[in-house]
């Protein structure tokens, strides 16, 4: 790959555009905001200038409701001998594709399994995609050639190549991503009128679940529009079980013996069905989780603070796989939770009481 477009300049398209930029490859930028590729452009990500011939690969980076009229657009113009797009979803965008009576054969559909809360070219960056999933849902149509192409750029973003079939990845992402934001969004919603010292009692615990309510809702409204019915049945399980437990709580509450023994039991149940699924969570570099010894460590809220710690981790001899921060409210101090293997975790705990940090049990 020599040359690409990138169409589309948002936080997914400008991070594989810089990606792309910095291994060499000429990127051109193109966005219905012309301010946005500049901005992209400015950053490092290409040229906003149109090509002057076809490109080796165009990336369109457009929300799912629009990669097929985009998609459409660009290939009616012949403007790349490959075609990509980089949307969510997958099986809708290449039906309305097969409806518009295009030759498929020049196109792929894609989807990195990367992102963060904010959007935009500023909040890109050339190593988003690095160890992440990247799925690949090409057909029997789909050209060797455009194969090559997309498995070139998954590699120049050192992510790692996943192939599916479309409607399975639909299935999955609302598994793993659609249907979780909802449940994220939902316990947030809670925090908007709660009482101000119950909310100052938020823990990591918290933030943990809520972090992802933060995500833009425009975009989020046109990725569940593109794929509801999978993620409203997964709802309806969850609400099958939100009953339940509900329902136990409430026997808990009874004076009655049998029925509050049924209702631990079916608390029970679900905190251990939840205990079966999270060990089935990926750990690190997609391994199987593992088991870390977390060691405590109060700081200040200072420049320099962590950098210190990892340093003096480094001189131990050991390494961080994993690290929490926990603010402490209203304080300017936290508590940096690091992982580590546990055989390592006494050899850290001392190394570092031995430079003066404050070990919290």
């Amino acid at each position: 790959m020599r040359t690409a477009l990138v169409i589309g300049t948002g936080l997914i398209g400008t991070s594989a555009a810089l990606a792309l930029s910095q291994r060499g490859v000429v990127v051109h930028l193109a966005d219905h905001d012309p301010e946005q590729a500049r901005t992209a452009a400015a950053l490092g990500a290409g040229t906003d200038e149109a090509p002057g011939q076809p490109v080796d690969l165009a990336i369109v980076a457009a929300p799912p409701a629009h990669v097929a009229g985009v998609l459409a657009d660009a290939m009616r113009r012949g403007v790349a001998r490959g075609y990509l797009d980089v949307a969510s979803v997958k099986g809708g965008p290449r039906r309305e594709l097969e409806a518009l009576g295009l030759d498929l054969s020049a196109y792929i559909g894609s989807h990195p399994m990367s992102g963060r809360e904010k959007s935009g070219p500023l909040a890109a960056t050339g190593d988003l995609f690095e160890g992440r999933p990247w799925v690949l849902t090409p057909t029997r149509d789909t050209d060797t050639e455009v194969l090559n192409l997309a498995l070139e750029l998954v590699s120049h973003c050192r992510a790692v190549p996943v192939v599916m079939d479309s409607d399975a990845h639909d299935r999955a992402v609302a598994l793993v991503s659609h249907m979780p934001h909802l449940v994220s969004s939902m316990v947030a919603a809670r925090l908007e009128h709660a009482e101000e010292a119950a909310v100052r009692l938020c823990g990591q615990g918290i933030r943990d679940v809520t972090r992802i309510a933060a995500s833009d809702p425009g975009m989020w409204i046109d990725i569940l529009s593109a794929n509801p019915g999978p993620v409203a049945d997964l709802l309806a399980d969850v609400s099958a079980d939100l009953d339940e437990t509900v329902r136990a709580l409430r026997a808990l509450q009874s004076s009655d013996e049998d029925k509050r023994r049924e209702g631990t039991a079916g608390v029970e149940g679900v905190l251990r069905r939840g205990n079966a699924g999270q060990v089935r969570v990926p750990g690190k570099h997609g391994s199987a989780p593992r088991a870390y010894e977390v060691v405590a460590v109060l700081i200040d809220d200072q420049p320099g603070q962590l950098a210190r710690i990892f340093a003096d981790a480094g001189m131990a001899g050991v390494n961080i796989e994993d690290v929490r921060i926990e603010h402490a409210t209203g304080q300017q101090a936290g508590l940096v939770q690091l992982m580590v293997e546990p055989k390592a975790a006494p050899v850290l705990t001392a190394a570092l009481r031995e430079r003066g940090w404050a070990i919290r049990q």
